[in-house]
C-alpha cells in the first residue's frame, strides 16, 4: 500500500470506527418491518460537493431516471418510489452519519451506494450493520471486496483490476512480428485508477511485455513533465495511464510536446468524459480508454434509458448516470422476485441471496456476481476514430461499433 492509499485506508477507518457510538453493535437497530403502505423510501448519500462532485451528480441523475421510469410504471410493489439524498461533500466520516441517520431515522426501506472506494467501504459498513442490501455504482477497487461484506454488489461488468482484459487479450494475441515488447505505466495514488492500470501491467508483464517505467504520483500533482520524460526517455511501445480526468490530459499533453510516440496508449476515466477531446486537441485520436457503457449498446432497457435521461437533463448520459441506473435495475428485479421491501433483515438477506444468485439483464449488459459481490464480466473498450468515439472490443460483440487501429495516429 503506497503513502496515499494509505491516508485515505485511514481516513475509511476512521470514518467506520465512528459507528461504534452510534450503531451500538446491534443488528438491524432501528430497523422496523414495513406497513405496506406508503411510498418506499430510498437512501442515498453522494458526493454532490467536494472532490468526487462530477460523477456524483452523475450517478445522482441516474438514480434520478431510474425511479422515474419506476413510478410511471406503477412503482415497486405497486408503491411509488421516493428517493432521499444527502450530500456527503466527498467525506467518508460525512457519508457514515448520512446513512446512519437515513436507516435510524429516515426509516429509509433500501439504500443505494455512494460514488468512490474512498466512500463505499464505511458506507457498505453501516449498511452492513443493520443488514441492509448495498448495491453500489462505483466502489471498484480491490479492497471493496476484501472486507468480508454480505449484502454488496458492485453494479457494473468488472472491478478494477479486470477493466482491461479484453485489451490485455487483444495485445497477447498480435502476431510475435507485431506484439509491443515494453510497455510504461503512470498513475494516481488511488486504488481505483492502480487498480485499472495494474491489472493490465500485470496481465501483459505475464505475457512477456517488459515493464520500461511505472510512476506513481499524488493526487495533487499538476506538472506532469517529469512522469512524461521518464516515459519517453523509456521509449515503451504501450503507454498506459491509471487516471482521472485532469491527469489523463495533462499526460497526453505532456508525452505530446516531448514527442513520445507509443504504438498505443491507454488512459481509464479521462478520455470517458465529453470534455476530454478538446482538452486535448488533435492528440484524443486513437486513444483507447476502458468502458463499461455505450449509448448505443443496444442493451436491455438502454435505448429506453437514454432517451429519457435526454428529456429530463437535455444531455446525453454518461457513464456514471449509467451505472447508478444499473443499481436501480438490479434491486428493482431482486424486489420483484422476492415479493418484499422490508427494511429488516429476513427481506434484505432474501434481496442479497437472489441477487449472489442471479443473472441480470442491464443497460451495462448481462451480469452475475461472485460471493464477495464482485461483477464477473469486463469492461468494453472505446477509441477515438476520426474523432468519434467507437466500441472496438470485445470482438464480435453486439456493442462493437469499430475495429481497433493498432499502432495509433502519431501525436
Amino acid at each position: 500500500m503506497t503513502r496515499g492509499q494509505g491516508a485515505r485506508r485511514s481516513l475509511a477507518i476512521l470514518a467506520i470506527g465512528s459507528l461504534g457510538l452510534t450503531a451500538c453493535g446491534g443488528v438491524n437497530g432501528g430497523a422496523e418491518k414495513d406497513d405496506g403502505t406508503g411510498p418506499v423510501k430510498v437512501g442515498i448519500s453522494l458526493p454532490l460537493t467536494g472532490d468526487f462532485s462530477e460523477p456524483g451528480k452523475g450517478v445522482q441523475e441516474g438514480y434520478q431516471v431510474w425511479a422515474d421510469q419506476v413510478n410511471k410504471a406503477g412503482g415497486l410493489l405497486g408503491r411509488k418510489v421516493e428517493l432521499l439524498f444527502r450530500d456527503d461533500a466527498s467525506d467518508p466520516n460525512r457519508v457514515v452519519s448520512d446513512y446512519e441517520s437515513m436507516i435510524t431515522q429516515d426509516k429509509v426501506n433500501l439504500v443505494f451506494g455512494p460514488f468512490s472506494t474512498r466512500l463505499v467501504i464505511p458506507a457498505a459498513e453501516v449498511a452492513e450493520s443493520y443488514d441492509m442490501l448495498f448495491v453500489e455504482p462505483a466502489g471498484a477497487a480491490k479492497e471493496v471486496f476484501e472486507q468480508g461484506f454480505k449484502n454488496l454488489f458492485y453494479a457494473a461488468p468488472a472491478v478494477a483490476d479486470d477493466h482491461y482484459n479484453y485489451l490485455a487479450e487483444y495485445i497477447i494475441a498480435l502476431p510475435a512480428d507485431r506484439r509491443p515488447k515494453t510497455a510504461a505505466y503512470a498513475s494516481l495514488d488511488d486504488p481505483f485508477a492502480q487498480g485499472t492500470a495494474y491489472g493490465l501491467r500485470d496481465k501483459l508483464a505475464a505475457a512477456g511485455i517488459k515493464t520500461v517505467a511505472d510512476e506513481v504520483y499524488p493526487p495533487e500533482t499538476t506538472d506532469f513533465a517529469p512522469i512524461a520524460a521518464k516515459i519517453a526517455a523509456a521509449k515503451a511501445d504501450i503507454v498506459v495511464g491509471g487516471t482521472q480526468f485532469e491527469d489523463s490530459v495533462g499526460l497526453v499533453r505532456a508525452l505530446q510536446e516531448l514527442g513520445s510516440q507509443p504504438k498505443l496508449a491507454a488512459f481509464s476515466t479521462g478520455p470517458t468524459l465529453q470534455e476530454f477531446p478538446e482538452a486535448v486537441g488533435g492528440a484524443v485520436e486513437h486513444i483507447l480508454s476502458p468502458v463499461g457503457w455505450s449509448v448505443s449498446s443496444g442493451f436491455s432497457g438502454n435505448d429506453a434509458f437514454v432517451k429519457r435521461y435526454k428529456e429530463m437533463f437535455k444531455n446525453e448520459p454518461n457513464e456514471d448516470a449509467a451505472n447508478g441506473y444499473t443499481v436501480g435495475q438490479i434491486v428493482e428485479a431482486a424486489v420483484k422476485a422476492v415479493g418484499c421491501v422490508d427494511p429488516v433483515a429476513e427481506c434484505q438477506g432474501k434481496l442479497a441471496d437472489h441477487i449472489r444468485g442471479g443473472k441480470f439483464d442491464t443497460i451495462v449488459g448481462p451480469l452475475t456476481f461472485d460471493d464477495q459481490g464482485r461483477p464477473e464480466a469486463a469492461h468494453m473498450i472505446q477509441q477515438y476514430v476520426d474523432g468519434k468515439v467507437e466500441i472496438v472490443l470485445p470482438e464480435g460483440s453486439k456493442a462493437q461499433t469499430s475495429k481497433l487501429v493498432f499502432p495509433k495516429k502519431e501525436w
